[in-house]
């Protein structure tokens, strides 16, 4: 029998990502004159975790990168360098190479060997390069680590005893190797399953609580300051701690006997730890034979443990404070627990089920007699309630923050003002605000795009901005917030704004149909026509005309809609509205012919019944309906779909007003049915794409019926053209 390690590889790869991406936020708010030592810390930490998983789990080529990071990272939180903006370049270049190579590992992908080649040959010339101490910093957060630290211990190093309570034998681990990288460690057990830490370092004892505290509660931890080893002392325990480095412990672990190593060659891999660990019995064993009484301490050294034990604990407190965050962080996940997305929408798709089995019920059970059924329906009522809260409940567990998608930015904002020779302040505003997964998947590409074309058409360069009177920094924000059903997007800049004469010469060379009398806010919507660019050069980054109609479509398809408000020398706000959900849709019921179909409500201006005089037939064209004075094109739902229909006459049926994409039309249709919410279900994966058709849901009789693609419907209805509508 042995342990399947593999199973582990994928808590590794998503705890490593969540690592770089908070490498990454460190590096790019990092002070480069004036670090605070505990970003540096943070920064070094995230590297050295990423070093010791892809080690335990033999991926070594991200364990040479990490290292080398590790080395440079070392320096400069020791003090023996100063950061600059070329270590930060070359951080966030690791960082890339990382991530390639942990895409690597977990999906296949290609790993580009001449660039990480590269990048390990850049760090390591940054580490070996010749350090200048920081004017700022007149001793470093730490000395050294591992045994370069014991090359310090000399006159000023002071031996900790650091009494801790029934804790896990992991966190003792963790704990006692953390503390190895501030001088030399060894662990002692004590009676009632606690343990002893002795410590000698030169770092000051706050930094020492500072990082129990990531483990402990302060309170719960007893710190003395021990009396110095004599001679003969520390000559003995440097001779103990060499044959054990020399074996295997590395002063971490106790050694194995020779008896005992030879009698575990005899022993079977279940007997051993499957290769991987010891067998409980061995450590309990070991644990018993090393647990001894501490010898009782002289008066001298009790007293002057009391008085360090005195002076910490003042400290103790304050770090119990700093600790705070970093508690609350440990304890929020270690309530949480991770899931695969498949599971998550296995259980909506059940929950989505309940909801159609309880419609089912709830029709059915209307037809009985209040008063002989009164229990009955009050408990099918109780049951729509209960229904309810666990959809909602369900659904909240797809919610994701918009922070997952804002966090791409900051670094491509940097690189692409840099590319640019610009200079912008990047500015985020309702990262915790909630969508729904699948819904933030897809709006990652647009707004990559509007913030890309923000950067570059709208932002001024240094020396422009100046004679303006503004800032040579720009201001690019981008927020998020709910407003009613829906989420609130916006990218925003304070740039040049819309130049809308130099829009309107673009859009009448491309053939567009415009005149002078437009409104700002259809000129602004012209920059969405496939093709449209007003670049005066075509770089990499956007001058093509292609991108923003992509944007736009992808936005309707979503169920969203976007507008633009722009003035000229002032900036451009760009709005998107989404839908918070696509698994559930709030719809209007209509019926052609046999058919019932579902109108997503969001496209729903109003419905009516037309007279005979307001209909208009145009000669080749189709029909067209007059309301409030604007001729828009008539849809006969049932000629899309070829549907027996119980009116051809629009005046006996009614016409329920649309609008996408700033247009709007009139759908024919027998009967309006009703209002209702509806679980979307995915009509292609079950079946096979329909035009005009978005997806399906089961109705509460147990029917099927499909939701319309109201912008399909609009684009592919044989409706009169632009210049006859809109003339």
């Amino acid at each position: 029998m042995s342990i399947d390690i593999s199973q582990f590889f994928q808590v590794f790869f998503d705890e490593a990502e969540e690592l770089l991406a908070e490498k990454e936020r460190l590096l790019l708010g990092v002070d480069v004159e004036n670090p605070d030592p505990e970003d540096l810390n943070a920064i070094f930490r995230t590297a050295h975790s990423i070093k010791g998983g892809a080690s335990t789990f033999g991926l070594t080529d991200m364990t040479e990168v990490t290292h080398v990071l590790e080395s440079l990272l070392d320096r400069i939180r020791k003090g023996e360098m100063a950061l600059t903006s070329e270590h930060v370049d070359a951080f966030l270049a690791a960082k890339d190479i990382l991530k390639m190579q942990l895409d690597g590992h977990r999906n296949g992908a290609a790993v580009d060997q001449d660039a990480v080649a590269n990048v390990r040959m850049m760090l390591q010339e940054l580490s070996e390069g010749a350090g200048t101490p920081p004017a700022h910093s007149s001793t470093p957060s730490f000395i050294a680590s591992g045994m370069e630290a014991a090359e310090h211990h000399q006159g000023g190093a002071h031996r900790y005893r650091i009494e801790l309570p029934q804790v896990p034998q992991r966190d003792i681990n963790a704990l006692a190797a953390e503390l190895g990288l501030l001088g030399r460690i060894s662990v002692m057990p004590l009676p009632e399953d606690r343990t002893a830490l002795t410590l000698t370092t030169n770092e000051p004892l706050d930094n020492i609580i500072a990082i129990c505290s990531f483990v402990l509660n302060p309170d719960d931890l007893k710190i003395f300051e021990a009396p110095a080893l004599t001679p003969e002392q520390e000559a003995k325990e440097k001779a103990e701690r060499d044959r054990i480095e020399n074996e295997q412990g590395y002063g971490f672990f106790d050694p194995v006997a020779p008896d005992t190593a030879k009698a575990d060659a005899d022993k079977s891999d279940e007997e051993r730890g499957y290769g991987f660990f010891q067998p409980i019995e061995q450590i309990r064993a070991q644990a018993a034979q090393a647990a001894a009484p501490a010898a009782a301490p002289t008066p001298e050294e009790a007293e002057a443990s009391k008085a360090a034990a005195e002076a910490a604990h003042e400290k103790k407190a304050a770090a119990k404070a700093a600790a705070g965050n970093a508690a609350h962080g440990a304890g929020a996940e270690s309530s949480s627990i991770r899931v695969s997305v498949e599971k998550v929408d296995q259980l909506i798709n059940l929950v989505g089920e309940l909801v159609i089995t309880q419609a089912m019920i709830e029709q059915r059970s209307g037809s009985l007699d209040p008063m002989e059924h009164e229990r009955l329906l009050s408990s099918v009522s109780q049951l729509t309630r209960n229904t309810r809260d666990l959809q909602e409940a369900v659904m909240s567990i797809r919610m994701m923050p918009m922070d997952f998608v804002f966090s791409r930015f900051p670094r491509m904002v940097r690189d692409l003002a840099h590319k640019l020779g610009k200079k912008i302040d990047f500015i985020t505003n309702g990262a915790a605000t909630e969508l729904d997964k699948g819904l933030i998947e897809r709006i990652v590409d647009p707004l990559t795009h509007l913030v890309r074309n923000s950067i570059d058409h709208g932002i001024e360069m240094p020396e422009v901005r100046r004679a303006a009177g503004k800032s040579e920094a720009g201001r690019l924000f981008l927020s998020a917030g709910h407003q009613g059903g829906n989420i609130i997007i916006e990218v925003s800049d304070d740039g040049g704004g819309l130049n809308r004469e130099r829009i309107l010469a673009k859009a009448q060379q491309n053939g567009l149909p415009v005149s002078d009398s437009m409104s700002d806010e259809d000129v602004w919507q012209l920059i969405f026509a496939p093709g449209f660019s007003t670049a005066e050069v075509v770089t990499d980054v956007s001058g093509r005309g292609v991108g923003m109609d992509v944007v736009k479509r992808n936005i309707a398809q979503m169920g969203g809609t976007v507008d633009i408000r722009s003035a000229k020398g002032f900036g451009t706000t760009i709005t998107i509205s989404l839908p918070l959900t696509l698994a559930i849709l709030d719809g209007m019921s209509i019926r052609c012919g046999e058919e019932i179909y579902i109108l997503p409500l969001g496209f729903v201006v109003e419905s009516l019944q037309p007279v005979k005089d307001d209909i208009k037939e145009i000669s080749g064209k189709g029909r067209v309906i007059k309301v409030r004075g604007e001729y828009l094109p008539l849809i006969p739902l049932y000629q899309m779909f070829d549907i027996t229909p119980r009116f051809t006459d629009p005046s006996e049926g009614i016409i329920v007003i649309l609008e996408s994409d700033g247009r709007k039309a009139g759908l024919f249709v027998d009967e309006l049915v009703g209002q209702q919410q509806v679980v979307v279900k995915n009509l292609e994966s079950n079946y096979r794409k329909v035009t005009g058709i978005s997806g399906a849901t089961i109705l509460g009789d147990g029917g099927v019926s499909l939701i319309l693609d109201v912008s399909a419907v609009m684009r592919s209805s044989r409706q009169l053209s632009d210049e006859v509508i809109y003339s």
